[in-house]
Order: C-alpha cells, then structure tokens, then sequence
C-alpha cells in the first residue's frame, strides 16, 4: 500500500503522531521534494519536542537511523535544541 498526505492527516487527527511520521517519512523515501511531508515532520518534531521522553526517542532514533531523511530531521531536532 502506498502512502499518503491523507493517511498521515488521519493519524494526526486521531493523536498518533509517531504513525503520521512513519508515513511521511516514506513518502519522503519515495517523493525526497514532497514539500508537504517534509513541513509536516518539521511541525510534528515541534510537537514531539514537549514530549519529556524526547531525548530517549531521538537516542533511539539517532541509533536506528537508515536513510538520508532521518538523519536530516535529527540534525533539524540538534539546531532546535
């Protein structure tokens, strides 16, 4: 199944942020320029920034990290801090 802007939407809408950034991810995987997943994981890091098990995340994040994307969001999540 392919993923899409509206699957991601709905997750965002139903609170599961982590699946809405799953999903853009891999539209980004297959779409690099799609300028509305790459807006979207900015403002749901933002979001995800509150979270007081971030830096957790983000080790494991940082640990599992597999594409080019990823390792631009991290990098994006250090200039924030």
């Amino acid at each position: 199944m392919k993923n899409t802007i509206t699957e991601a939407l709905i997750y965002e809408a139903q609170g599961l942020q982590d699946d809405a950034l799953l999903v853009y991810r891999n539209i980004l995987k297959i779409e690099p320029g799609n300028k509305e997943a790459v807006s979207a994981i900015r403002r749901l890091s933002g979001l995800r920034k509150r979270d007081p098990n971030l830096n957790e995340q983000m080790r494991d994040f940082f640990i599992n990290m597999k594409s080019d994307e990823e390792i631009i969001e991290f990098k994006r999540w250090l200039i924030r801090l």
